[in-house]
């Protein structure tokens, strides 16, 4: 479930390979020398790169300050339409690539719009920023806290140390991370087959439709039938996602958001309480937690992560209809519904891996830590753009091309060239229930119809657009006739 960074990470994520800076730099060595021989001189101790102001500025205008008009918490579609027209993602990532460069792939130090922060380009230190665990790498960015404050502020995204943990365990409990089949598959997948009957009522497929569906099997999933069709509580929701795109920088919105938050909290509560046991919020209250955990504050974040997945949905959809072997071999997992559909969940996460749902990952330093030689003090903002790595030729063969059967080579979940759903303790404990929900959607499409004529196209034989104009999306489907 990947709404934000979590919108997938081992329970602390503290990795062997971890370079924390305590203690002394191991790759500056001392030279003895006899007495009367003169001494050698010491290798130059590693310096940290940092970026012109004319860099500053191109990745100011071409990165940041895009991810921020687009929306930090949930998409201004009007906004990613005008990015596909113009090919923004283009823009970006020859900066990046200029970037890597010319620093040689040293971490840079860049500013950013709220501050400094260190880029990371080379896949060792990528590694390293997976492996550190969370205590010292920490989820709780300012840039993230400023998004999410109003959204979800007792959520775990927007917690740290002993409490983050607490709710990290909610989470993994509630959302079983870690389980390939969610002890709740059965009741699940039948919402998402009862919901997904309109996305095939007629011929042709559009994204208002996808979006409706997800937003009710996200009110089923997490809440109960009961919420199934309440839109109020769909419109504060939606009230406060639009609010954390602006960073707080709203000030005088700041009170109403509140009695918004505490509205929506107070019908979730209600939900809840007589909530069917496998529902998510019941799932979130069956265990005893520590004071202040607040474990209903999660579901704030559950609910937002499913209704995000319909944009990965359509998306999904989309590049099958151009690519017809990979729609066939779709369409045979779907019709003889091959245990947890792998060959779907793989066009899911090649999906996603093309076009995140967080294509920077944000992090802050808890401790003095060490990249390539250079210490760095607590309190860094570190950041991963991962929609840059994942999709460059250079370090992922074919990388901006849909090759879903990548997803189906042993360990390539585990592979930190890629990270769909993150890696280490920031590992998003919603992975597995959200490629369940998406392929279960994906298939139910699939199973009787076959998809053609998707708007807007792709060319399959060509690298794939940086930025799909989701909302345009359309979708001609056919009835198939297979013997199946």
């Amino acid at each position: 479930m990947t709404g934000t960074e979590g919108r997938i990470d081992t329970a602390n994520g503290s990795g062997s390979g971890s370079r924390t800076g305590t203690g002394s730099p191991t790759d500056i060595p001392t030279v003895s020398a006899a007495p009367t021989a003169p001494t050698a001189p010491a290798p130059p101790t590693a310096r940290q790169a940092r970026a012109g102001l004319a860099e500053t500025a191109r990745f100011v205008a071409t990165h940041t300050l895009p991810v921020f008009v687009r929306g930090v918490v949930s998409a201004r579609f009007k906004v990613v339409s005008a990015y596909a027209a113009l090919d923004q993602y283009r823009w970006s990532a020859a900066t990046l690539r200029a970037l890597r460069e010319r620093h040689g792939g040293a971490p840079v130090r860049v500013r950013g719009l709220s501050g400094q922060m260190l880029v990371l380009f080379d896949p060792e230190d990528i590694r390293q920023f997976f492996e550190e665990p969370v205590r010292t790498l920490a989820m709780d960015a300012e840039d993230k806290l400023k998004g999410l404050r109003g959204v979800e502020p007792t959520g775990v995204i927007c917690s740290h140390g002993d409490l983050r943990e607490d709710r990290r365990k909610v989470n993994d409990e509630a959302l079983a991370w870690g389980s390939p089949v969610h002890p709740a598959c059965a009741p699940y997948q039948a919402v998402v087959e009862e919901e997904s009957r309109p996305l095939t009522a007629r011929t042709v497929l559009d994204f208002e439709r996808v979006r409706r569906c997800l937003a009710r099997i996200s009110r089923r999933v997490v809440l109960g039938d009961r919420a199934a069709d309440d839109e109020e509580l769909a419109g504060w929701l939606r009230t406060l996602r639009d609010e954390g795109n602006w960073m707080g920088l709203r000030k005088n919105r700041a009170e109403a958001n509140k009695a918004v938050y505490a509205r929506a909290s107070e019908r979730i509560a209600a939900y809840a309480a007589d909530a069917p046991a496998h529902a998510l919020a019941a799932r979130a209250l069956a265990h005893p937690v520590p004071e202040g955990t607040d474990p209903l504050g999660q579901v704030h974040h559950w609910l937002l992560a499913i209704d995000v997945a319909a944009p990965v949905v359509a998306r999904t959809l989309l590049l099958l209809a151009d690519h017809p072997a990979e729609q066939d071999a779709a369409h045979a997992d779907a019709v003889t519904g091959a245990p947890g559909l792998p060959r779907l969940r793989a066009c899911v996460q090649e999906s996603v891996r093309l076009y995140p749902l967080v294509p920077d990952l944000v992090r802050v330093t808890r401790a003095e830590t060490e990249w390539r030689g250079v210490r760095h003090p607590a309190g860094t903002s570190v950041l991963v753009p991962i929609g840059f790595h994942q999709r460059d030729p250079s370090r992922v063969p074919a990388g901006d091309l849909f090759v879903p059967g990548r997803w189906l080579e042993p360990d390539a979940d585990r592979d930190t060239r890629m990270a769909p759903f993150s890696h280490g303790g920031g590992r998003c404990p919603g992975d597995q229930l959200a490629l369940l929900l998406t392929s279960a959607v994906c298939a139910q499409v699939l199973r009787g119809h076959r998809i053609t004529g998707g708007r807007p196209a792709v060319d399959p034989h060509r690298p794939l657009p940086g930025t799909l104009d989701t909302a345009a999306m359309r979708l001609r489907l056919t009835h198939r006739r297979d013997p199946e």
